[in-house]
């Protein structure tokens, strides 16, 4: 056994030394630092079942958020379709309401202008009829050789006149 270099040698008297000081240091380890050990490990252990805890608390908060935001936005979405589709209704309303407006200017418009030109022809044709009750009478004089001026006289020819223009129209 001497061949063995010294570290590796078996010492008896050393072993028990040996022993009976970790023994000792054991006991002394076991009844002062072995409950402070237990306890930080019992008080990780719950501060790591706590977060685990809170972290899933939070991940359903979150997914239930998720899911109320969606809903949300879904919502949102088809309130802005209403709303699109209320406008464009409204918009065509506007048009249908302008055209309807701008067809019955156009009518209106036409309206008085047919009036318009009515009672410029019956202007035209009333002076056209005193210029015929005139020459009628400027002729009638110069075949009878005086001169025809008398408001009778004129009455004849306009009710000639006009029963010329009556009959043409019948």
């Amino acid at each position: 056994m001497d061949t063995l270099p010294a570290p590796f040698r078996l010492n008896p008297g050393l072993m028990i030394w040996t022993l009976v000081v970790f023994g000792i240091l054991a006991v002394v380890l076991w009844k002062s630092l072995y409950p402070t050990i237990l306890k930080a490990t019992i008080d990780r252990e719950a501060r790591i079942k706590k977060d685990l805890d809170d972290a899933e608390r939070l991940r359903a908060e979150s997914a239930a958020a998720l899911e109320e935001q969606r809903q949300l936005l879904a919502s949102a979405r088809g309130e802005a379709t209403a709303i699109i589709a209320e406008a464009r209704q409204a918009a065509e309303r506007e048009r249908s309401a302008a055209v309807e407006k701008t067809r019955q200017e156009q009518e209106d418009l036409l309206h008085r202008a047919r009036r318009e030109i009515e009672a410029e022809r019956e202007r035209a044709v009333a002076d056209i009829r005193r210029e015929a009750v005139d020459i009628a009478i400027a002729a009638a004089g110069k075949v009878v050789g005086a001169r025809l001026d008398t408001a009778a006289d004129r009455k004849i020819v306009e009710e000639y006149i006009e029963s010329i223009g009556t009959g043409a129209r019948g």
